[in-house]
């Protein structure tokens, strides 16, 4: 298995859990083995230590230095243009698709049930049809 996203000073890191869960921040310098100093404030992340359970690395890289302090990050993040890359990425909106769904009433999981079962009932007439068209043709 290759290995793309390293804990590295400039990457940019999910936070999975905390007080900041569902926000990105970037990682400012390393540690130990263990913890890391992020800082997020364009995204509202106040600069401290992080453990990297904490965390889900991404596949986005600001080029920053060592310490870099908070308005330096904040003008690479802005320049590198991550928040409108991470908007457009499938692991986003996978996550606002989770957001939607788990808020959604009674009513309104029946009306998704309900417009399932009427797409698949489309679609099984149609294949049913397509087969009989087919198994027309081969018995000729």
């Amino acid at each position: 298995m290759i290995y793309n996203k390293f804990v590295e000073v400039g990457r940019v890191a999910f936070i999975a859990k905390g007080k900041d869960q569902g926000k990105l921040a970037v990682l400012v310098n390393i540690i130990d083995g263990n913890r890391v100093l992020v800082d997020g404030p364009s995204t509202g992340v106040v600069r401290g230590v992080r453990n990297f359970k904490d965390l889900h690395l991404t596949k986005y890289k600001v080029p920053i230095r060592l310490g870099q302090r908070t308005k330096g990050v904040q003008e690479a993040f802005e320049k590198a243009g991550i928040n409108e890359q991470w908007k457009n990425s499938l692991w986003a909106k996978k996550l606002e698709k989770r957001h939607i769904r788990s808020n959604l009433t009674d009513f309104e999981r029946f009306k998704v049930l309900r417009a399932k079962q009427l797409r698949n009932r489309i679609i099984r007439t149609e294949l049913g049809k397509l087969r009989k068209a087919t198994k027309k043709t081969s018995a000729k």
